[in-house]
């Protein structure tokens, strides 16, 4: 399939070539407005809620810059994002701006991103916003570009809930573990919410990776590849790993992992939650954890706000290794775009105060309200608005906040992901390992599945790992070694 999308590519360069070193246009519509095509996860144009955002964002950028842009969102059609976006782009079809959530190296490697690194050192607003992790990935990526607090995950249990537990102490005050392993136990055999609240202490949403935030870490986890023996390994072949399947294949085994963890998707995830079917799970730090507190103060009263925990500790502790090697996800600018330079000064608008207010607070009147001389956040700011694009630390608007952007364990849960950042050892794979990588990393997630829900034995690890080896990953850690060494 890859040689395939890989093909068809290459067709589509054909005949794109001759037109990569076009000049921008000064083609106008009626009303002189320039038409700006973008895509986006979940902004489509027959949602009302992108239309609205959209057409603040054409107004803000007319009254304090001058520019007068008219957006069209490319409509996207349901299902897997980054699959859907490669069969368009493929096509042909590439919109001036492009959010990828996955699959943008293959678009990037046919020279079809622009290099963003010479817009940003012109930029008036986005150079000065960038975190130090922007700034690593851009300088090994410079196709993405993502400002935003760091996406590690943290969990979060129901605050009335925690207040009732007798083991919730002792996790706060030292977080082993074991101590997990006892507050998880509390949650099955003594449910906080009464007869069957919550079924099971913990759910996530169809694999592993986000109970792995959470202990990783501590099982000695604590970078992609492990250093042994004067060389590399990577952590899903080592000891560790072993050691922390056999701790899931426990907890699957007495009940307190969701066994119908591997189907959730993210929202039943968030349901069971809100629902008191589950004690715990994870978000991303900061606006998705406020999410999760409004909607859990929104379903079962404020007493229910939210309690973050800590990750475990152990042989290391923090929520997963940062990878800087590039943006997971992020906004590009297509390299075939005529209007590539006013693709870029709307992306630095949405740096400025002025371009923050839009994409940070919403709609006045509905997500804020300003009759006080202070900008009083709603409800429903708290309960559904996200910023599509930037997310800097600093942001100070023109008027003082009646209240924080962010409530206090949203706050906590991005002060601990920083507490404990630390940077990942991983590295771009080259193009040639890349059919055999997945390959070894689909073989993991069967055999690691397998285990922890007991269809495997323990035992089995050993035989994944002499298969991961022959499926190419002895070749990859040799290599890992000469680029780590």
């Amino acid at each position: 399939m890859r040689k395939c999308l890989q093909l068809l590519l290459a067709v589509f360069l054909i005949t794109a070539a001759g037109c990569s070193e076009k000049t921008e246009t000064s083609e106008k519509n009626e009303d002189g407005s320039t038409t700006v095509r973008i895509v986006m996860k979940d902004e489509n144009p027959s949602n009302p809620a992108s239309v609205k955002y959209f057409e603040a964002l054409e107004k803000g950028l007319k009254e304090d810059e001058k520019l007068n842009v008219k957006f069209e969102l490319v409509e996207m059609p349901q299902g897997n994002y980054a699959e859907k976006l490669n069969l368009l782009l493929m096509s042909g079809d590439i919109p001036d701006m492009i959010y990828f959530q996955g699959g943008d190296q293959q678009i990037a490697d046919q020279d079809l991103l622009e290099d963003l690194t010479p817009h940003i050192e012109k930029s008036k607003y986005i150079k000065d916003k960038l975190e130090p992790w922007n700034k690593k990935r851009l300088e090994n990526y410079p196709y993405l570009l993502w400002i935003k607090p760091l996406s590690q995950k943290t969990p979060v249990i129901r605050g009335d809930w925690f207040d009732k537990m007798s083991s919730s102490k002792a996790l706060m005050d030292d977080p082993t573990i074991d101590n997990y392993y006892a507050f998880f136990k509390e949650l099955n055999t003594n449910p906080p919410g009464g007869e069957g609240k919550p079924s099971y202490a913990f759910t996530a949403a169809g694999d592993i990776e986000e109970l792995n935030a959470i202990f990783n870490m501590s099982f000695g986890l604590t970078s992609s590849w492990l250093k042994q023996d004067g060389g590399f390994v990577y952590h899903k072949v080592s000891a560790e790993e072993k050691e922390k399947l056999a701790f899931y294949q426990k907890l699957y085994k007495e009940g307190l992992l969701d066994p119908g963890y591997l189907t959730k998707e993210w929202d039943t995830k968030e349901k069971a939650f809100y629902d008191g079917e589950a004690g715990v799970i994870t978000g991303t730090a900061g606006k998705v954890i406020d999410i999760y507190n409004g909607k859990m103060m929104q379903t079962n009263g404020d007493e229910a706000a939210v309690k973050v925990l800590p990750p475990a500790k152990g042989k290391g502790q923090g929520f997963g290794a940062a990878d800087v090697t590039k943006e997971a996800r992020g906004v590009a600018i297509s390299s075939q775009s005529e209007k590539k330079e006013l693709a870029f000064k709307i992306l630095d608008y949405l740096a400025s105060p002025e371009g923050q207010m839009i994409d940070r607070l919403g709609f006045e009147g509905e997500h804020y309200t300003t009759d006080s001389g202070e900008i009083d956040l709603t409800d429903t700011y708290y309960e559904q608005w996200f910023a599509r694009f930037w997310e800097p630390s600093e942001f100070t608007p023109d008027m003082p906040l009646k209240k924080p952007l962010l409530s206090k364990e949203a706050e906590t849960s991005l002060k601990l992901v920083n507490d404990f950042y630390q940077e990942d050892n991983l590295f771009i794979l080259p193009e040639e390992y890349i059919a055999n990588w997945d390959a070894m990393e689909n073989l993991y997630k069967e055999y690691s599945t397998d285990i922890i829900t007991g269809k495997r034995p323990l035992d089995d690890f050993d035989a994944f790992v002499k298969e991961w080896e022959a499926a190419g990953g002895k070749e990859i850690t040799e290599y890992a070694n000469e680029q780590l060494n």
